[in-house]
C-alpha cells in the first residue's frame, strides 16, 4: 500500500469513499453526499493552503483518504490543525487509516503545526477512537448530542495530539 498526496485524479474514488460514509454511518454528520465538484472545491481549499491532502493506494485502487483542515480560522489558532480520514468499505482493519493518518501526523508535524485535533463523530465509533489513540490523542472530551443523523442524537468524542515539540516552546 502507498500513501501519497492525493490528485485530482483521485476525486471520483474519494467522492465515492465518502459518499458511502455519509449515506451509512455517523463518521461524517452531513446527510447527503456532496458532487464531485464539490468534493474538487474542498480538495483544492485544503492543498492551497499548502496543508495534506493524502490518498492510499493498492494496485491502481484508492482504499481511503485523509486530510487536514485549520481547527478553526482565527489566527491564535495557526499552530493547530483537524484531520479527517475515511476508508472504502471492506478495506477497514487492513492498516489503511493508521497508514494514513500516521504520514498526516507526520506532514502536519513538517509544516511546523503544534496541534492535530480529531473530533469524531458518535462515541460509539471504537474504530476511529481506538485508531487515534494507538496514534498518541488522548480524548480531550464529548460533545454531546451536537449531531441529529438517522433518526437519533449523536455525538462528538475530541481527541488532541500534540505535534512535534507541542506547548513545549513558543512557536
Amino acid at each position: 500500500m502507498l500513501v501519497r498526496p492525493a490528485s485530482a485524479a483521485d476525486l471520483a474514488a474519494i467522492q465515492s469513499i465518502y459518499a458511502h460514509h455519509v449515506l451509512h454511518g455517523t463518521a461524517s454528520f452531513e446527510e447527503t453526499p456532496p458532487s464531485v465538484q464539490e468534493m474538487r472545491g474542498r480538495y483544492d481549499d485544503v492543498v492551497s493552503r499548502g496543508l495534506p491532502y493524502l490518498a492510499a493506494e493498492e494496485s491502481g485502487e484508492v482504499l481511503g483518504y485523509g486530510y487536514c483542515t485549520l481547527y478553526r480560522t482565527r489566527s491564535a489558532y495557526r499552530y493547530t490543525l483537524e484531520d479527517s480520514v475515511y476508508v472504502r468499505e471492506g478495506k477497514h482493519r487492513k492498516g489503511v487509516g493508521r497508514a494514513i493518518l500516521a504520514a498526516l501526523i507526520e506532514r502536519s508535524e513538517e509544516l511546523g503545526y503544534r496541534q492535530l485535533i480529531a473530533i469524531i463523530g458518535d462515541r460509539g465509533q471504537a474504530a476511529s477512537i481506538g485508531l487515534h489513540a494507538s496514534l498518541g490523542f488522548l480524548r480531550a472530551g464529548m460533545l454531546r448530542s451536537v449531531g441529529f443523523k438517522f433518526g437519533r442524537w449523536i455525538d462528538t468524542v475530541v481527541m488532541q495530539r500534540p505535534l512535534g515539540r507541542g506547548d513545549g516552546i513558543r512557536p
